[in-house]
């Protein structure tokens, strides 16, 4: 029997079809938590998610201002991070955008945040939602809390690295 005649093989089967790309990118970040803490330790957590979230999601329609994570019985709850649900995607539930969802991390890792949080001036904040491969992660951070001078500080740097940009920029145009 020539080659020509067999039946195609697994490593000569036709080419199947292509898979979709998976989504990248930030799906939300919480601004106002770089703004209000000193972020000193960063997770990588996931999230525990219904389908219409997920939908929502894929559409970029979440916010995370005003959301922390809290640490109760060994486990860690996203609070106020706000999930608006598409009208097409939840009509047979009862779509709750600003549940509590539960964050998988693991035991060391809520060990560390938990003893962290009992100290004086730390916190537990989300910083931002984005895409893994085909998963949402949630990434946290533990902060200490900013005193009012310290945002100053933080804006006058901001501000003098500004123009220092404006600077370097316009003195090469001059020439």
């Amino acid at each position: 029997m020539p080659i020509a005649d067999k039946p195609p093989l697994p490593y000569n089967a036709a080419p199947m079809a292509k898979q979709k790309k998976h989504p990248t990118g930030t799906i939300a970040q919480n601004k106002k938590a770089r703004h209000d803490y000193f972020i000193e330790h960063r997770f990588e957590a996931g999230l525990v998610l219904s389908g219409w979230e997920v939908k929502s999601l894929r559409a970029g329609k979440a916010q995370l201002i005003d959301s922390y994570v809290l640490l109760k019985d060994g486990e860690a709850w996203l609070l106020g991070s706000h999930i608006a649900p598409l009208t097409t995607a939840s009509t047979h539930v009862i779509a709750d955008p600003v549940r509590t969802r539960k964050l998988l991390l693991n035991k060391r890792e809520l060990e560390k945040l938990f003893t962290n949080v009992q100290q004086k001036g730390y916190a537990c904040v989300a910083l931002s939602l984005y895409w893994s491969k085909h998963l949402i992660k949630c990434e946290i951070a533990l902060g200490k809390g900013k005193k009012e001078y310290d945002k100053r500080d933080t804006e006058r740097e901001r501000d003098s690295n500004r123009e220092l940009q404006r600077a370097v920029r316009s003195k090469g145009k001059e020439d």
